[in-house]
């Protein structure tokens, strides 16, 4: 690993999965569940007792019905069903327990987290340091410079920016162009039908990028691949659909009003325990979270 990486969290996706356990619910002492809240401490625990970041932010997702992918394409997650009101709860929970704990978190109205990880990489990059992209989402690999890595946490081994190229067939500045091509159903975004991931691989091998493969669409008929002639009919029939794609596949890298500093501050002890207390845990947990 680099030395002193900054750590950047997608944490929607480290509440979505305690939410989704089929598990008897625990409740708070206001009688509200907290099963999400209560998974998702278990993960920032284990990540800051076992890694010791110095430098960390959270990113979460707010509403998705103001994200300027929306505005581009209306049935932009369309498939996604809208959180009920107590995961909701959850979420606010899990964001002002890192609050009390002195760590970075923050939304976007206008965009999504992988976006937020995306200004902050960039910001993290001209300061000359090495990032650790935490997600599950594999639209964030596209971020992965040739000092970061892209990691599951907990499920997987990190990712360099070859671990990529060898996971998903392109280099991370090809990964946006390549779900752009092939489409992406967990978002619910078009790609050209009938090719698919592994094919949008090979023809980024030959073509570099998107605008390379549409302005020379007759060679891809002259490819030494089966069925080249039908893959040029059929780039030629969903030009436009690649280009929409693509406005919502790359990560956008400059959102306003987000924090710049994202070193550890101070814990509110006073705060964090009045968590600890709601969310049913002991003193010698909240002890352990005010030693960590």
């Amino acid at each position: 690993m680099p030395e002193s990486p900054v750590w950047l969290i997608d944490a929607s996706i480290y509440v979505f999965r305690p939410w989704f356990i089929r598990q008897p619910p625990v409740l708070d002492t206001e009688g509200n569940p907290v099963n999400a809240v209560l998974g998702f401490l278990r993960f920032v625990y284990n990540l800051l007792q076992n890694e010791q970041p110095v430098e960390i932010g959270f990113a979460f997702d707010t509403s998705l019905q103001t994200s300027v992918r929306k505005n581009i394409y209306p049935a932009y997650k369309a498939n996604r069903v809208p959180a009920p009101e107590n995961l909701k709860y959850q979420f606010a929970q899990c964001r002002a327990f890192l609050d009390a704990l002195g760590i970075v978190q923050t939304a976007s109205v206008h965009h999504e987290a992988d976006d937020v990880i995306g200004t902050w990489v960039t910001q993290q990059h001209a300061r000359g340091k090495a990032c650790q992209i935490i997600s599950g989402d594999k639209d964030l690999a596209q971020l992965v410079g040739s000092h970061d890595h892209w990691w599951d946490y907990g499920k997987r081994t990190a990712l360099t920016d070859g671990g990529v190229k060898r996971e998903f067939g392109v280099w991370p500045a090809q990964l946006a162009d390549q779900l752009a091509i092939a489409g992406d159903t967990a978002d619910n975004i078009p790609g050209i039908p009938g090719i698919g991931m592994a094919t949008a691989a090979k023809l980024l091998h030959k073509f570099h990028n998107i605008d390379n493969l549409l302005s020379r669409i007759p060679e891809i008929g002259l490819m030494k691949t089966a069925g080249a002639k039908r893959l040029q009919r059929l780039v030629e029939e969903h030009r436009a659909t690649v280009l929409l794609a693509r406005q919502l596949t790359g990560i956008y890298c400059e959102v306003p009003d987000i924090p710049h500093d994202l070193r550890r501050g101070i814990k509110d002890p006073v705060r964090l325990q009045a968590l600890c207390e709601l969310l049913g845990l002991t003193e010698q947990q909240f002890a352990l979270w005010m030693a960590i």
